[in-house]
């Protein structure tokens, strides 16, 4: 079995009960990147032995907050020694809004994975686009690079809609599978 952590900062709650669900269906463990962008040492060690890591992130102000860019910072000890060259890498976002440009957050990480010359995992699930779709399918907001999720900014996280926290289980799902073929 491969070893996955799912590494996310969650400024009000909504980011962290993706993160649970990506993590339940990629089998994976949870890392939390503090209020102050840091992580646990033994964390690194978790980070540095998994065969697949999946970053997650609010997006806020059209890219991720500083807590997320400053864990991103603190990666290059293992930028430096290829630590995570060849590993599986996958992301997620969230924004109160329907696009938020959410794009951009993922096009961040996924970045931030190819300097680490990791291996990246889009969606790969097709859009929910017809005129009967709703917030209950799946990939109702027509993400591919990675996970998109909307979470209303009046709501608490668990009124995520439904489609949304589906589509971060499959995700997850979709990661560890492709983890497994490549590290099996």
């Amino acid at each position: 079995m491969n070893k996955i952590a799912v590494v996310y900062f969650s400024g009000y709650g909504h980011t962290k009960r993706v993160a649970e669900l990506v993590a339940e269906g990629a089998k994976a463990e949870c890392i939390e990147i503090d209020s102050n962008g840091d992580v646990a040492e033994n964390d690194w060690n978790t980070l540095n032995a998994a065969d697949a890591i999946i970053f997650g992130a609010p997006t806020y102000m059209g890219s991720v907050p500083w807590q997320f860019k400053k864990f991103a910072d603190a990666t290059s000890k293992a930028w430096f020694t290829r630590a995570w060259q060849n590993k599986v890498f996958g992301g997620f976002t969230n924004s109160a809004s329907l696009n938020g440009d959410k794009q951009v957050s993922l096009i961040w990480m996924q970045t931030l994975a190819s300097q680490h010359g990791g291996i990246w995992v889009s969606l790969g699930l097709p859009p929910s686009n017809t005129a009967s779709a709703t917030r209950n399918d799946i990939n109702n907001l027509g993400g591919s690079v990675g996970l998109l999720v909307q979470s209303p900014s009046d709501r608490p996280a668990d009124d995520i809609p439904s489609g949304d926290l589906e589509t971060a289980k499959q995700y997850g799902v979709r990661v560890a599978d492709i983890a497994s073929r490549l590290h099996g």
